[in-house]
């Protein structure tokens, strides 16, 4: 590391990244989240059941030239490199302002600026789950870079005696762009009204530019409210349903923090404990007005995880604590603490590599092939290739699925045809294609990752299916995963109020 400049050493860790998750994005097919949000592109609308519109937006221009993943997949990886500069950016801006405000209360001097953007980088680098939204674009995909930004704009807040007309209009559209993407964007906007509120002698609330920056991002997730609005508000029905869960239990938050600690890794926890002991002194309130970008939401979804929840939902709040995490590790790094950052770095490295290795390998296991969660990567475009040529064929109104995760990959591959769902829980799937009508004819798709026995008999059924094919995938030898097909006829009571 002598030989680069910390800088240097930053841009160099990101393309290395990059390769890597280039590699991989050419190498295995959509996942279920993946597959869904590219039919939003096919599907364009002012928004969906049960996410906002910018993450199938987005992706519209790529999505109407090709169906290759690999070139699709260039908008999270451009997000994510957008996501390490930034993180970087902002580590350095906190840099100068602790240097400014608090340099006489500093136990021991700070270490470059650099270094520390150099640590925040690295940290992000070896934090397992983030590659996850590298590679294939999630909604935390867009809102990490831009929950940075809003940081970087509360940043400038901070140093800067007033925000000019440009500023209160950029944190507008940031924050606008932010509500486009998920609705957890709430949380970052109440972190930014509390670095306001921990600025008392600043005015903004009478600021005409504070007004227009609100008038800016409601305009901008307009689209989001008039969709809702003429739907019956079914997304925010669904997205309080989504996140209350089922019935609360402690072990449940448990397991989140534990799973949080694998997924992120302990050296974020490590730079943000060093950071909190030794650099958190004069202009505390600041400070920690800035740490609730983290904060915030991620005390949010903890309580949440108690009814249930999902660990990549924190990974802007992640992203968010890695400038703090960059300069207390750097200080560690001085202070000669260097083996125990030396071993968390190499330990998460090799924990991704491995990770890498076992997804391109298809799973290590030769047993039952539900066994093996990587088999869901593989095998949907044969299978939808195939199930398109069966339909075809057989003259059917369309596909069905017994769950919507089977649902997303099937319309994918499947390239225009009509897939049901045959299920009583509303989704995307039927305002983008209805519901299956009384008398329908389809073909049946079951896969063993994720088996149903075919709906035959009762009322909300079939009068007979019967089988038509099986497809086997099988990578290095081993089978990953089996594709059944079937006829089914004369579909009953369809007209069932979900």
């Amino acid at each position: 590391m002598r030989h680069q400049s910390p800088s240097s050493w930053a841009v160099i860790s990101i393309c290395i990244a990059t390769l890597v998750h280039f590699a991989l994005g050419f190498s295995i097919e959509f996942s279920v989240d993946e597959a869904h949000y590219a039919l939003y592109a096919k599907h364009l609308a002012w928004s969906y059941f049960d996410h906002p519109p910018l993450v199938g937006w987005i992706q519209w221009p790529l999505v109407s030239l090709t169906s290759s993943e690999g070139i699709i997949r260039l908008i999270p990886e451009l997000l994510w490199v957008l996501s390490a500069f930034l993180v970087y950016r902002v580590t350095l801006e906190i840099h100068h302002l602790i240097q400014g405000r608090n340099a006489g209360y500093l136990t021991t001097a700070l270490p470059s600026a650099n270094l520390c953007g150099l640590m925040a980088v690295l940290a992000i680098i070896v934090a397992p789950l983030p590659h996850v939204l590298a590679i294939g674009l999630l909604p935390d995909t867009l809102l990490a870079p831009l929950s940075l930004g809003l940081m970087l704009m509360a940043l400038r807040w901070s140093r800067k005696d007033h925000f000019t007309i440009e500023d209160w209009i950029i944190t507008g559209l940031i924050l606008g762009l932010a509500g486009l993407s998920k609705y957890t964007a709430a949380f970052t906007a109440f972190a930014l009204l509390f670095v306001f509120l921990a600025s008392p002698k600043k005015v903004w609330i009478t600021k005409a530019g504070f007004w227009l920056a609100a008038a800016i991002a409601l305009i901008v997730i307009s689209p989001v409210l008039y969709w809702n609005w003429v739907n019956d508000w079914i997304s925010f029905k669904y997205q309080i349903a989504h996140g209350s869960g089922g019935t609360w239990a402690w072990r449940r938050v448990g397991t989140f923090l534990g799973i949080q600690i694998i997924c992120f890794g302990p050296l974020l926890l490590l730079g943000a404990y060093t950071f909190l002991k030794d650099c958190l002194h004069s202009q505390k309130l600041v400070l920690i007005a800035l740490l609730s970008f983290f904060a915030i939401p991620f005390v949010i979804f903890a309580a949440l995880s108690g009814g249930g929840g999902l660990p990549h939902w924190t990974t802007p709040a992640w992203f968010c604590l890695a400038p703090f995490a960059g300069i207390g590790l750097a200080k560690a790094w001085a202070i000669q603490h260097r083996v125990a950052i030396r071993i968390l770095l190499l330990g998460q490295l090799l924990i991704c590599l491995l990770g890498f290795g076992f997804v391109l390998a298809g799973g290590l296991t030769n047993s039952a092939v539900k066994s093996n969660p990587i088999a869901d990567l593989y095998g949907w475009k044969l299978a939808g290739q195939k199930a398109a040529q069966l339909a075809q064929a057989t003259n059917v109104n369309g596909i069905a699925v017994q769950n919507w995760t089977l649902g997303s990959r099937t319309a994918w591959y499947a390239q225009d045809l009509p897939v049901f769902v045959l299920d009583q829980r509303q989704d995307q799937f039927d305002l983008w294609f209805g519901q299956l009508p009384v008398g329908a004819n389809v073909l049946l798709i079951n896969w063993s990752g994720m088996a149903f026995s075919p709906p035959v008999g009762g009322n909300r059924a079939f009068e007979v299916c019967e089988p038509l094919d099986q497809l086997e995938i099988i990578r290095f030898g081993q089978v990953l995963s089996k594709f059944d097909y079937s006829l089914c006829r004369n579909w009953r009571d369809a007209g069932a109020v979900r």
